[in-house]
């Protein structure tokens, strides 16, 4: 058994690990990379490039529905060559899979290992390597950032080869005949549509009524409604699996209350991603934990308790985007390097997107957050929209909340054309502590989807000076 020391230790070489590495190293302290399994982020190998890598030719072939409106004639139906659009889903996530291993292969040899690390004390940690022997590692901070993987119920199993995950879809060599869909979030939602429009037939179903992260009741509505359109979406569906040769069968109730059976040649689960902390035996440390077994931690020094170990990324389920993960990196490499002095780092403005069409965003914690707060709604349709309604994309609605008292911006949820541009513009105004009045001092350009937002701004100032008149009134 070998001995090694170190003042930083990093379990875990994803967005968040390679962050929490540098910054350590950027502060002057010895660190150690820690990885057990292959190398490439979540986002580049799995997650964020490969499909949008699926979701850009499946835009491509859906925008010919919109061309009779324009009065464009199209001769026969485009045909969707699987083997050819699976191949460069393929070859460009290699491509960006590479840059992040070209990173890895940078870091000087002493400062990696490869292998399975679990804890043996709060600051001592024993890695089985490859070849069966055991390194054990003391050091004067650990930073965890062991990621996430894909959940499903374990009765599913049963299903074989037939279950899939995301990570699996990347994989297919050509487009399957059907997909049923297992949970209507953000993974299931991107590639349930993109699948959809490729032409896969694809049903999906949900527990609970949800739809992506919107928590507002109205574009929850909007978008059961708009996506509904589009292919089979029952959001609190009852249905049963069973495998039955090489097909997957789904007996469920249907929206118009009949029951059906119908078959599918996979079943894609999309129920969620659990914290890779299973195999760290966190139970030799010092740490206290939640019901699912996450450490407790501050999100603004990510330090867990008051323990010399910090968790970054997925790990803590916090919130799983890459840009959030990089900045918990940063953070916790930082405070393990001058651990015990830690301190608060940069928390961005909440923002999340889902490359949908129409696109769906929630700014600052959307309407979950702002509930609780005595606030005011700005509210705009993009139905009749101008630059919407030219492109043929007039579809969703967007929600602004406002401090009802100080009207500054709370935060907001859209389902839209453009939202991920919108969505960064009223990112930017939350952190920048704006207020509606403010916002609407800034320019919006003619005819651009943008004045959608200043309309939804118009409403919620409006509604702001009601509320003013009426406490002056009092």
């Amino acid at each position: 058994m070998q001995l090694t020391r170190t003042e930083v230790a990093v379990i875990g070489a994803g967005t968040a690990g390679l962050a929490a590495y540098r910054a350590a190293r950027a502060a002057g302290r010895r660190a150690l990379l820690i990885e057990g399994g292959v190398h490439g982020t979540t986002c580049a190998r799995v997650g964020c490039m490969p499909s949008k890598l699926l979701i850009a030719p499946a835009e491509a072939a859906h925008s010919i529905d919109r061309f009779d409106a324009f009065g464009l004639r199209l001769e026969g139906p485009v045909r969707v060559d699987g083997p050819a659009v699976m191949a460069r889903v393929r070859r460009e996530r290699d491509r960006f899979v590479g840059f992040v291993t070209q990173g890895v292969d940078a870091i000087p040899a002493a400062d990696k290992v490869a292998g399975h690390a679990r804890f043996t004390g709060d600051t001592r940690l024993e890695v089985a390597l490859g070849d069966g022997s055991s390194l054990i590692v003391d050091t004067r901070a650990v930073v965890i950032a062991t990621g996430s993987s894909p959940s499903r119920p374990p009765a599913w199993n049963a299903l074989g080869e037939r279950l899939v995950v995301n990570d699996d879809v990347f994989e297919w060599t050509d487009l399957p005949s059907s997909v049923a869909v297992f949970g209507p979030g953000v993974i299931g939602l991107e590639l349930g549509q993109a699948l959809h429009r490729l032409g896969v037939r694809v049903k999906i179903f949900g527990r609970g009524g949800g739809v992506g992260p919107l928590s507002d009741p109205v574009l929850l509505d909007e978008a059961r409604r708009v996506f509904g359109a589009e292919f089979y979406l029952d959001t609190d569906a009852r249905a049963e699996v069973s495998r039955e040769g090489a097909q997957v069968v789904v007996r469920y109730r249907a929206l118009d209350g009949e029951t059906r059976v119908e078959h599918f040649d996979y079943l894609l689960a999309a129920t969620g991603r659990r914290p890779n902390l299973d195999r760290l035996n966190l139970e030799a440390t010092s740490l206290a934990r939640d019901a699912q077994g996450v450490p407790f931690f501050d999100r603004e020094t990510l330090q867990c308790g008051t323990a010399p170990i910090f968790i970054a990324g997925d790990a803590n389920s916090d919130v799983p985007v890459l840009h959030e993960a990089a900045d918990e990196g940063r953070i916790a490499g930082d405070n393990a390097a001058r651990h015990p002095e830690v301190r608060k780092g940069l928390r961005r403005t909440p923002l999340g997107i889902v490359f949908t069409d129409p696109q769906i965003a929630i700014v600052g914690g959307g309407h979950r957050a702002a509930r609780d707060i005595p606030h005011v709604t700005g509210v705009v349709s993009f139905e009749d929209q101008g630059r919407s309604r030219v492109m043929l994309r007039n579809r969703g609605c967007l929600h602004v909340y406002a401090d009802g008292r100080s009207g500054a911006l709370l935060g907001a949820e859209l389902i839209g054309p453009d939202a991920e541009h919108l969505a960064h513009l009223l990112a930017w105004a939350a952190q920048l502590d704006l207020t509606v009045a403010d916002m609407l001092r800034l320019p919006f350009y003619h005819p651009v989807v943008e004045e959608g937002l200043r309309t939804a701004l118009r409403d919620a100032f409006a509604k702001l000076e009601v509320a003013r008149r009426e406490r002056d009134a009092a």
